[in-house]
C-alpha cells in the first residue's frame, strides 16, 4: 500500500531525463529532443519511469496541427499510450508504489505531458496494473486501439456495457480493416468476449494477421463479397460491425449488418462524408455509432479500462507478429521517423524503446 501522506519515491531518480518535445505544430521536424529536469508527483499523481511509448495516428496529427494549428503555448510532450515502472507515489495515491510496473492511457489528451519521455507524471488511475511476467510491448500497445475496440464492440443498445468472458456470446463481430491496431485489438476482445468474428483485408499477408489474431472467418474485401460471406456463417447478419472506413464500407455494411445491429465508426480522415440509403437503414433498425475514445463518458471509460485489464490478465491481448500485430521499433531519439512510420500506414504497433 503506498503511503498516502507524503511522497513516496524509488531511491536512484535522476535529477534530469530526456524527453521529446515540440512547441510548434508541423512535420515531424518540429519534435526535439530536450533534457528536462524531474519533477516530484503532487496529490492524487504518479510518476512513471517510461519503459516503451506507443504510437497512434493522433499522435502525428495532433502533432501536424489537426486541433491546434500553428504556435503553441509552451512545449509539448507527445504520446498517449506507455508502459513502464512506477517511479514515485504521491500523496492520497493507494494500490500503486514504487517498483509496479504499469500500462497507461489517454496521457496527452487534454494537457501537454505525453510518454515520449523518460519520465511522466500523471493521475493515478491512468497507470493501470501490468499483470506478472507481462511484456512492457504489449502494454504500450494497448490505451488508444484497445479502449476504442471496446467501446466499438459495446455501443449496442442490446449491451454488454462493459465485456467480459461470454458477454458477446452468440454474438456476431464483422471487423473491417482486421490487420490494424483497433482491428486487432476488436478481434482479441471479441473472441474473448465469446463473439464469433469475421474480419475483412486487403492482401493474403494480412489475412494471416487477422487470422493469428484470432478471427475465425477472414475475407478478403478485394476479391471476395463481404456481405455475402458474413451471411454465409451468420444468415441473420453481424451484430455489430466496427467500421474503420465508414464512408467506403457503408453500402457493404447495410448489407452484412444485422437487424437491431450497430455500425460502430471510429475512423475518418477528417474531411469525408457518409451517405447511405435512410429507408433502407430505417428498416433493419440498426444504430450508426460514431466515437471518439477520449470524448466517451467517464462510464464508458471505466468499463473500458476495466474490461481490457480483465483480458490482459486472462491472456487475451496478445502483440507481436504471431499474434497478429507486428512490432516496428525505434529509439526515443528517432521519435520523428515512428511518426513517419505511422503517418505513412505501417502495418502493425508503433513502438518506441524509451530506455
Amino acid at each position: 500500500m503506498a503511503d498516502t501522506s507524503s511522497t513516496s519515491a524509488a531511491p536512484s531518480a535522476p535529477s534530469t531525463y530526456r524527453a521529446i518535445q515540440y512547441h510548434e505544430t508541423g512535420p515531424s521536424s518540429v519534435l526535439t529532443l530536450k533534457d528536462r529536469e524531474l519533477a516530484e508527483p503532487g496529490e492524487g499523481q504518479v510518476r512513471v519511469r517510461i519503459a516503451v511509448a506507443g504510437v497512434n495516428p493522433t499522435d502525428w496529427k495532433a502533432r501536424a496541427g489537426g486541433t491546434y494549428p500553428g504556435a503553441l503555448e509552451g512545449w509539448h510532450v507527445p504520446g498517449q499510450d506507455g508502459a513502464g515502472t512506477v517511479d514515485a507515489v504521491g500523496p492520497g495515491v493507494a494500490g500503486l508504489e514504487p517498483g509496479q510496473q504499469v500500462w497507461l492511457w489517454d496521457v496527452a489528451f487534454g494537457g501537454t505531458e505525453g510518454t515520449a519521455q523518460e519520465y511522466v507524471i500523471i493521475p493515478a488511475e491512468k497507470a493501470q496494473p501490468l499483470p506478472d511476467g507481462e511484456s512492457f510491448e504489449t502494454g504500450a500497445s494497448l490505451g488508444i486501439p484497445a479502449l476504442t475496440a471496446h467501446r466499438a464492440l459495446t455501443a449496442s443498445d442490446h449491451g454488454p456495457a462493459r465485456l467480459a468472458p461470454g458477454a458477446l456470446a452468440g454474438k456476431t463481430v464483422l471487423v473491417t480493416g482486421g490487420a490494424g491496431a483497433v482491428g486487432h485489438a476488436a478481434i482479441q476482445l471479441a473472441r474473448w468476449a465469446g463473439a464469433q468474428v469475421v474480419a475483412t483485408v486487403s492482401s493474403s499477408a494480412k489475412a494471416a494477421l487477422a487470422r493469428a489474431a484470432g478471427a475465425g472467418v477472414v475475407v478478403n474485401y478485394r476479391e471476395q463479397d463481404v456481405a455475402a460471406e458474413v451471411r454465409r456463417v451468420a444468415p441473420r447478419g453481424a451484430d455489430v460491425i466496427v467500421d474503420v472506413n465508414a464512408a467506403a464500407n457503408i453500402g457493404t455494411d447495410l448489407k452484412a449488418v444485422a437487424r437491431g445491429g450497430t455500425i460502430s465508426i471510429y475512423a475518418g480522415t477528417g474531411d469525408e462524408t457518409i451517405a447511405f440509403p435512410v429507408r433502407a437503414a430505417m428498416g433493419l433498425n440498426i444504430r450508426l455509432q460514431f466515437l471518439l475514445t477520449y470524448t466517451v463518458t467517464d462510464a464508458e471509460k471505466h468499463d473500458a479500462v476495466a474490461a481490457v485489464g480483465a483480458a490482459l490478465a486472462d491472456g487475451a491481448l496478445r502483440v507481436g507478429e504471431e499474434h497478429g500485430l507486428p512490432l516496428t521499433r525505434f529509439p526515443l531519439a528517432r521519435t520523428a521517423a515512428a511518426h513517419d512510420a505511422v503517418e505513412a500506414g505501417t502495418v502493425g504497433k508503433v513502438l518506441i524503446d524509451v530506455v
